[in-house]
């Protein structure tokens, strides 16, 4: 064969082998392929660490944090009995819903496909692309919060409406199955294989529950990872769960607001919802001092009621109990509690630290930025707003940032 035919050769499979790559499936493969080599090479090049504990200044020990209290607009004594322990009639042993048409998610698309099987319980007809072109327009994005997934159901899912609360728990989930509504929770996802060296294999994810059953002890999730129709049982989802403060979304039908309401009964209230979270993780702190999730799950709750000081207590007491080294990509409480009580060495550390982990994180990008702004480099926090609104498109927060420092 002449040099002139192998050149045409070559050239047309470079020129097939680019068309094919465009192709959906392929190219999504392919991109993925490539983020993992990229995580690896940035965890070969930056070994990662444990996340970093409080400055020696602001480490607080064990009775600095727990005699927490909040100023006298919140009462976190236990003085709220749970109303699911006084059900109207019992449960059935065994409930199945419709499962909807299953979604296979994208890559770092959980969020999106998990939501997606959601609406289509109710009749809605669009996938995952169509909420993650809003909520996630950039594929690399590996994070979307419950306030996105609830904000695009409230602007782009036509009549149907969405809630989130947290401090759930499996009785709760069961009587909300019970009555016909499927729940969105995230929860803690374990990966099978390192992403790069000392990974400790720890991530979150969501999974949208349909069935229980009592004699199994097991909920059924539609997983947008693992497949349809997963058992789940409770004791694990229990655990998996704690680590997000309980969280949970509903989606529901308006003419179905009331009944919701009378079933989550105080925890409509989302306020009266964070008084009890605020009880039930100062509980859960005095019950197991060693339980970073616990001291996390305070952090959050306290930082809800603009009780900074005590929330970047409570996240430095996680801290040094040790938290998962992917646990700020998916969680920024412990950023604006360090921010709000002017804790400015730590909230760059902290986002530096989530950084290495997340490069394109919009999150910690906008908070890197208000800690420079905090050191007076206001040129340096303008470059990380400009870099967080290229990896999230239209984020509202560096806007206003970028519009607050000019």
């Amino acid at each position: 064969m002449s040099k002139k035919k192998i050149s045409l050769t070559i050239l047309v499979l470079i020129v097939v082998g680019i068309i094919f790559s465009q192709l959906p499936p392929i190219k999504s493969r392919l991109s993925w392929r490539v983020e993992v080599a990229k995580t690896y090479l940035r965890g070969v090049i930056n070994p990662v660490d444990a996340v970093p504990t409080a400055r020696p200044i602001n480490t607080p020990t064990n009775e600095d944090v727990q005699i927490i209290e909040p100023t006298q607009s919140v009462d976190i004594s236990p003085t709220i009995t749970p109303t699911e322990s006084a059900t109207l009639e019992p449960l059935p042993a065994q409930v199945s819903l419709p499962v909807p048409s299953y979604e296979l998610q994208d890559m770092n698309n959980c969020g999106p496909a998990s939501l997606t099987m959601a609406l289509r319980y109710y009749g809605w007809d669009g996938n995952q692309f169509d909420i993650s072109d809003i909520i996630k327009p950039i594929p690399q994005d590996r994070n979307v919060n419950p306030e996105e997934m609830v904000y695009y159901v409230r602007n782009y899912a036509g009549w149907l409406r969405a809630e989130y609360r947290v401090n759930g728990n499996l009785l709760q989930l069961k009587k909300l199955i019970a009555a016909g509504y499927p729940v969105l929770i995230e929860e803690t996802f374990h990966f099978n294989e390192a992403y790069y060296p000392n990974d400790d294999l720890w991530a979150a994810h969501y999974m949208l529950l349909t069935a229980y059953d009592d004699e199994d002890e097991a909920f059924i999730g539609q997983d947008s990872f693992h497949g349809e129709n997963q058992r789940i049982s409770y004791k694990s989802l229990d655990e998996d769960w704690r680590p997000f403060n309980h969280v949970y979304m509903l989606i529901y039908l308006p003419e179905d607001e009331a009944e919701l309401a009378l079933l989550l009964g105080d925890d409509w209230d989302e306020e009266k919802n964070r008084e009890r979270a605020l009880q039930a993780s100062l509980r859960a702190t005095e019950e197991n001092p060693e339980d970073a999730f616990a001291w996390f799950n305070l952090g959050s709750n306290l930082l809800y009621f603009e009780e900074y000081a005590q929330s970047a207590n409570a996240y430095d007491k996680a801290r040094s109990v040790g938290l998962p080294q992917r646990m700020m990509r998916y969680q920024f409480g412990v950023f604006i509690a360090s921010f709000q009580d002017h804790r400015t060495e730590d909230l760059i550390a902290l986002t530096e630290y989530a950084l290495e982990r997340t490069p394109n994180s919009e999150e910690a990008l906008l908070w890197h930025g208000w800690g420079l702004y905090q050191q007076g480099d206001y040129a340096g926090a303008i470059i990380d707003w400009e870099r967080s609104l290229k990896y999230r498109p239209n984020y509202f927060d560096a806007e206003y940032a970028l519009d607050f420092a000019r």
